[in-house]
């Protein structure tokens, strides 16, 4: 049987080739290495489910990075200015876990307390795959602490990770003094494969050398193996050249086991002033193996009892002890760690004691910001709308509120794919300025608004790595293209960030851009996702009652889905308090208010005036309709059943509702006795008017299937 093992292991074990170490030192650097591959190796095999290989072959980049460069106090795993460390290619995550489990890091508590648990005992490496627990198959933000982004889809951290590296830009910008350096923390993230074929990994690193983002260190694991082989069936490109045309820094190290040239390449690194760098680690994933299957299998599945104990054997370990730590090494690691990340963060604690002192309010900002809490009384600066029937459209009134809310919340920033004019999402008094590297001479790396490009995938990742900084941060784009974001706001939600996601155009109102612009099932899409609380704000004062839920909401992310077209404001002593938005649902206004209506209205956005329209033709004709507004179908189903029965009697069987929308998600509203006005098509290229009447969008049509439900009902 061929013995797994890395293909060239002469730096880590010159010893089993007769060349002695007689360094200590060296020999405890070796175990920690080879400890991490056994576990690792163990972890997987115990679940007989996961990927030993390239936590085998990356051991000694990740001890590499941890214990010479990292600086991470591992009993305060949130300290504010902490590098961060992402693993990119998260299949590989036992390499984290066990990385995590020697460091020693702490837990944390989703209030933000540091608690005496270890995040990663060896019992949770003991469980890896398993239900609950902490080892889970893939690195997952909020459930391991220490873990700082989850990584699931390949290419998506390392994008997150340009997130991170800007908001640490932005923080020092905006908050060091001179001799207070808060926030200069570098982000590192390793990669393989799999993340440089993915294209939200090309977007990203474009926008990170376009930023010049020195703070930013790419690992590219250079195995040349993805899950069906060799990288030669399918990706024969050459990433270093491609990246130098993307304006980063590249450094080569030919063999991942020479802790010597790890060391020199992160040096280089942390020395470049004007771009990030990129890493390339030549690795193989296996070796002895005959064919082409066995390496395959070496990434992608356990490797075998008998193998894993001639493995260990090879390294010095004993074969028959499994999830065993040798004497000596937590020691040698957690004191590395205790150097750099543990003395740092006291240093800085002691530090923003006195930044404290001379700069309180701006101490106060950084406190509500780690928290995840805005500055008192913020919504006193929301505006009040008057009743307005030519109105405004929701992305004109959005535009507006977030001004309010950009002077309300320092810490407030973000941008658009490329779309700011049309989105209405720039901040736009002077002072907020440009996010831009500060040789551009326009804009700085204190500016709030953001240019991502079209780049709406990379936008938002770099959207949650920001706000995985603590950082509020936007990104808007038209609603169509919020197909491309799918991946993104799923991992917002699965993370329980409060990532503000901004859609505009977001129906058949675009009119003469046609159906290729045009959403039909993009809401029921948002909606699906759990977590998630999507608003389409019915008017402007709905728009303001959503922002005020958003910014005061420190775990779940937001979309708002706001139209092109305008809306009426509504007289709000003629109709129910917008402030039944934080509700998700609420009565407009019932024909029958001491009584059983005949018929309920439910619409959401710009189709809030149809339901408006047909209560009058309803009433003009002998029935009694209610008429709600339902602006967040997500937080609807969060009350009390007293509430929703409240608002959607049961005994009301009468039901219609109205989007300009597909219609999946409403029959739980509207029954089995109910109707549905909406889009059972695309779109067509045409103005809104024509396009209302030839899909028949008119008060009347509402009206004919209210009666017709009520006919149902009976």
């Amino acid at each position: 049987m061929a013995t797994f093992v890395p293909k060239r292991v002469a730096s880590l074990h010159e010893s089993q080739n007769d060349n002695v170490i007689d360094d200590d030192y060296e020999k405890m650097e070796r175990t920690t290495v080879d400890t991490i591959r056994c576990l690792s190796m163990d972890g997987v095999q115990k679940a007989n489910s996961g990927h030993p290989g390239t936590p085998m072959a990356m051991a000694p980049v990740a001890y590499a990075i941890w214990a010479k460069f990292l600086r991470f106090d591992p009993t305060d795993p949130i300290w504010p200015n902490r590098d961060r460390f992402v693993l990119s290619f998260g299949h590989a995550s036992m390499l984290l876990y066990s990385t995590m489990h020697l460091a020693g890091v702490k837990s944390v508590s989703s209030d933000y307390q540091v608690g005496d648990r270890e995040s990663v005992s060896l019992d949770d490496i003991k469980t890896f795959r398993q239900l609950h627990s902490r080892c889970a198959g893939h690195p997952e933000y909020r459930w391991t602490s220490g873990v700082e982004t989850t990584t699931g889809p390949l290419g998506n951290g390392v994008a997150t990770s340009v997130g991170m590296a800007i908001a640490s830009k932005w923080l020092g910008a905006t908050y060091n003094k001179p001799g207070f350096e808060l926030f200069d923390f570098d982000t590192y993230s390793m990669c393989g494969d799999g993340c440089m074929q993915e294209g939200v990994a090309s977007e990203a690193a474009s926008i990170a050398g376009h930023l010049k983002l020195d703070n930013l260190v790419w690992v590219y694991d250079n195995n040349k193996i993805t899950i069906e082989g060799n990288t030669d069936w399918s990706f024969t490109e050459d990433v270093a050249t491609r990246f130098v045309s993307y304006g980063w820094n590249i450094v080569r190290v030919t063999d991942a086991n020479d802790l010597d040239r790890l060391q020199h390449a992160f040096q280089t690194a942390k020395k470049e002033t004007n771009r990030p760098t990129l890493i390339v680690v030549d690795s193989h994933i296996a070796w002895g193996s005959p064919n082409k299957q066995d390496t395959h299998g070496a990434h992608g599945a356990p490797i075998g009892e008998e193998e894993i104990k001639a493995t260990k054997k090879f390294y010095g370990l004993p074969p028959d002890k499994t999830f065993h730590v040798p004497d000596g090494v937590y020691d040698h690691f957690r004191n590395q760690m205790k150097a750099n990340g543990t003395k740092k963060a006291q240093e800085w604690r002691e530090m923003f004691e006195d930044y404290k002192t001379e700069y309180p309010d701006l101490a106060e900002q950084i406190e509500l910001m780690q928290g995840r809490k805005m500055p008192k009384g913020w919504e006193a600066k929301l505006p009040v709308y008057p009743a307005d029937k030519s109105g405004m459209a929701s992305r004109i009134s959005n535009g507006k509120i977030m001004q309010s809310v950009a002077e309300a919340c320092p810490y407030f920033l973000g941008g658009s794919a490329d779309l700011a004019p049309s989105t209405k999402t720039r901040l736009e008094d002077p002072k907020y300025g440009d996010f831009m590297p500060p040789v551009t001479g326009w804009g700085s790396y204190a500016g709030r608004n953001f240019h991502f490009g079209v780049r709406e995938h990379a936008m938002g990742a770099i959207m949650n790595g920001m706000t995985l900084c603590k950082v509020r941060a936007f990104g808007s784009g038209f609603f169509v293209f919020s197909d491309y974001m799918k991946p993104v706001i799923r991992l917002s939600a699965l993370m329980e960030i409060p990532t503000c996601w901004i859609f505009t155009h977001d129906s058949i109102g675009v009119g003469e851009d046609g159906p290729t612009h045009q959403p039909i099932e993009h809401l029921a899409m948002l909606r699906s996702i759990p977590g998630l609380v999507t608003f389409r704000p019915g008017d402007a004062n709905e728009n303001v009652e959503a922002w005020k839920w958003c910014m005061n909401e420190p775990h779940r992310p937001s979309a708002f889905v706001l139209s092109r077209q305008n809306i009426p404001t509504l007289d709000r002593t003629e109709y129910g308090s917008a402030a039944g938005t934080q509700k998700g649902a609420y009565i407009l206004k019932c024909a029958c208010p001491k009584g059983n209506p005949d018929v309920l209205l439910m619409a959401s956005g710009s189709e809030i005036p149809l339901i408006v329209e047909a209560f009058d033709i309803l009433v003009s004709r002998g029935v009694k309709p209610r008429i709600i507004s339902m602006p967040s179908t997500d937080l609807f189903e969060c009350q009390s059943q007293e509430y929703k029965d409240k608002v959607l009697p049961p005994s009301i069987r009468a039901r219609v509702a109205v989007e300009f929308a597909g219609e999946f998600g409403w029959w739980k509203y509207v029954g089995l006795d109910g109707e549905f006005v909406g889009m059972t098509s695309f779109g067509e290229s045409a103005p809104l008017k024509h396009l209302m009447e030839h899909f028949g969008f008119t008060g009347e049509r509402v009206a004919d299937a209210a009666q017709r439900s009520i006919a149902k009902a009976k």
